[in-house]
């Protein structure tokens, strides 16, 4: 467990961010296994179906994570003050809460498949397996909040380092599975979605049994599972706005996906390889804002500050330098890391598509590590309803861009209007939480 009320603050922002950092790395590691294995194994068809079905299982998963991060932000907060009796009804209250609602999401899911397909404009030589796909994976969606739930406990109290090692484990056999069953014995995509849900399944196990044996102060006793009302409301005021803000973006890039697929299946594949680069080089952006979040939300609770000011202030100067450190990094290895995503006599064509996407990428991959330090703020500070807004402005004019560029300029134009989004949000974000910093400051 992580103190962030006393000690160096930038010590503590980045020893709790690097953990996050590998964690989200291998997490995502697992999932681009599957697309790169199905891409090279069994071909360019099953690394796009991939692509469909990633913008939906992700609004899934994000709405399930929102839940946990709203939670973990009133947990931070409770274990900041010290009062580790409101942070147990804390825990369980989620738990309640989440698993009904993963069930919610998984059964229609399943059912509903086929109309999402339809409505996403998947090619019809694809559909197919593109449901198998999206069936499967709904399946495993009450396993992804169980995890990111008790994670989410063991994040508040800053403990980052935990979590990783479940994933660490859950990488390398989803790795091993897909390289052997996909590779070896040529299995199709249902394997690749099966061995995913079983990577959650080990990683929910995992996350249990650190909790019982290492951190049993942290469950919640017999008569902490009785649901206390106003713990609960609190829960759900910060986790729903919190799982709201989280689904707003992947609804855009639901749409968004939907203007690629019109594009051909190997623009399609192409979008699903930068996508998932784009995933690696923004998680240290998205894990620097959670280090944030847990910082100001426990120095909220102890009622400091000068703390809350300073943290922030370093964790914007670790958001920048990163940002440029990535585009760097993205300019000199592109190619070759959209390469990785295919092969044979498509993968020229699929390169330079991805490649397109890239060479515009690399000039603002600064602009999502503001928005999201500043997210990140708001967060810690409370202000989910504030998280919403910013994001809802984000996407709205992200997709709205697409779909006036795409048509025209491809996928150079669906980079652009990332661009324009970012840059809208922060419009609003920067005046806000300076105000809002200086309000904490004369009233706490």
């Amino acid at each position: 467990m992580r103190d962030m009320t006393e000690g160096s603050l930038f010590s503590h922002l980045w020893r709790y961010a690097l953990p996050l950092i590998l964690a989200n790395w291998l997490q995502l590691a697992y999932n681009a296994a599957d697309s790169m294995i199905a891409g090279r194994f069994i071909g360019k068809e099953a690394l796009a179906a991939e692509g469909i079905a990633a913008p939906v299982m992700n609004l899934v998963i994000l709405a399930i994570s929102g839940l946990c991060i709203g939670a973990g932000v009133y947990m931070s907060e409770r274990y900041g003050a010290k009062d580790m009796h409101s942070f147990r009804l804390s825990l369980s209250a989620v738990l309640k809460a989440g698993i009904l609602m993963s069930m919610a999401i998984m059964v229609p899911g399943i059912l509903l498949t086929p109309v999402i397909l339809k409505m996403l404009s998947c090619p019809s030589e694809i559909a197919d397996i593109t449901s198998i796909y999206m069936k499967i994976t709904f399946a495993g969606v009450p396993l992804t909040f169980i995890y990111n739930a008790l994670a989410a406990a063991l994040k508040s109290v800053g403990d980052s380092k935990k979590p990783l090692r479940f994933l660490a484990v859950c990488s390398v056999l989803n790795i091993v599975l897909d390289l052997i069953l996909l590779g070896v014995f040529h299995l199709g995509i249902a394997t690749s979605a099966l061995t995913t849900v079983l990577a959650e399944l080990v990683s929910a196990l995992l996350a249990a049994r650190c909790l019982i044996r290492e951190m049993p102060e942290l469950i919640p006793q017999k008569e902490e599972w009785k649901t206390d009302r106003s713990i609960l409301s609190r829960v759900l005021g910060y986790g729903m706005p919190s799982a709201l803000q989280q689904a707003v973006q992947p609804i855009g890039k639901v749409l968004i996906q939907s203007q690629v697929n019109l594009l051909g299946v190997s623009t399609i594949a192409a979008f699903n390889a930068v996508n998932r680069i784009d995933s690696f080089a923004l998680i240290p952006e998205q894990s620097i804002a959670a280090s944030i979040s847990t910082l100001i939300a426990q120095n909220r609770g102890a009622k400091k500050p000068k703390r809350i000011r300073k943290g922030f202030l370093t964790g914007i100067g670790m958001e920048i330098c990163y940002g440029i450190f990535i585009g760097i990094v993205v300019m000199i290895f592109g190619k070759s890391l959209i390469s990785l995503f295919v092969t044979g006599a498509s993968a020229v064509e699929v390169i330079q598509e991805g490649w397109k996407y890239l060479s515009i990428m690399i000039f603002i991959y600064v602009l999502p590590g503001l928005t999201n330090g500043f997210q990140g703020y708001c967060r810690g500070a409370g202000r989910i309803p504030v998280t919403i807004f910013c994001t809802f402005i984000q996407i709205s004019l992200r997709t709205l861009g697409t779909c006036l560029l795409a048509p025209e300029t491809g996928i150079q134009g669906i980079a652009a209007a990332s661009g324009i989004g970012w840059t809208a949000m922060l419009l609003f974000e920067v005046p806000y939480v300076f105000h809002h910093m200086k309000h904490i400051e004369e009233h706490i």
